[in-house]
């Protein structure tokens, strides 16, 4: 499963720009005095699986050994340039959907506790797992102005981005945010991981939270994720049709979030 994780995870800026992807090379750490070699395979095998689900190759790469285990792909894909995709041109007027739950960061802490309940832990890894192929293969076909992946600047930072690129303010809706089961009680207990505080310590600086949210609450919209979803801006008529298609295609649906507005002083509004 960590194989295949990275490997999702690498593959998943491909699809957040509305390209293919056509190969790929593996990056390799890995301890080898100190864990048995099937570990190695097995981690290799994740990345070999999954991208045969996206339909590449592994071609090479590179290994080195390192006592941290690390697992990792360098993706090539293409895109025509009239179809590509990018993290600007979102516009006012435009609703904000998000293909994938939030709270992976905070589950994986839960996971180092060994307190993380089984479903949580089933459900992050399910999600984590899943190649963002559907939700990339139909950015052009509904009209998407801008979109990204989630991944380890969580939700805000990566929707600063477009914010900023785009020169417009998200309101974000936290009651229409899904979050993973278990992300909540974790959350309450302090299980975050630090990447997620220092996402928040940086969100502070461009985001306007409702006084109803608690600072356990703040933490979960920042939390830092692997292989999170896609981060979409389009017109609410489209949003209508993408949700409508994706849902039926997929186990995991995407939701409405929020919206796009004329810049203000605040990037990002959660309320």
């Amino acid at each position: 499963m960590f194989g295949q994780i990275a490997a999702a995870n690498a593959i998943s800026d491909i699809y957040a720009m509305g390209g293919k992807p056509l190969f790929a090379l593996n990056i390799l750490g890995f301890p080898v005095n100190d864990f048995p070699k099937h570990i190695i395979s097995a981690i290799l095998q994740g990345g070999v699986d999954k991208a045969n689900e996206a339909e590449i190759s592994i071609i090479g790469g590179h290994s080195i050994d390192d006592k941290e285990p690390k697992y990792g792909l360098v993706v090539t894909g293409e895109v025509l340039k009239e179809n590509l995709i990018q993290n600007k041109g979102a516009k006012p007027g435009d609703v904000l959907l998000l293909t994938k739950p939030l709270g992976t960061g905070i589950i994986s802490a839960g996971i180092k506790k060994e307190i993380a309940r089984s479903d949580s832990i089933k459900q992050a890894i399910e999600s984590m797992a899943m190649l963002n192929k559907l939700a990339g293969s139909v950015l052009t076909k509904f009209s998407v102005n801008a979109a990204t992946d989630v991944t380890g600047f969580g939700l805000l930072g990566h929707g600063a981005e477009i914010c900023r690129s785009s020169n417009v303010s998200f309101q974000i809706n936290y009651n229409n945010l899904i979050f993973f089961p278990g992300v909540k009680e974790l959350a309450k207990e302090g299980i975050v991981p630090g990447g997620s505080k220092r996402n928040l310590l940086y969100a502070k600086q461009f985001t306007s939270f409702s006084d109803s949210l608690s600072e356990f609450e703040r933490l979960m919209i920042a939390d830092a994720q692997t292989s999170g979803g896609l981060l979409i801006s389009l017109p609410q008529d489209n949003a209508d049709q993408f949700i409508k298609y994706y849902n039926r295609k997929t186990s995991i649906p995407a939701v409405q979030i929020g919206s796009v507005h004329t810049r203000t002083k605040s990037l990002i509004t959660v309320s």
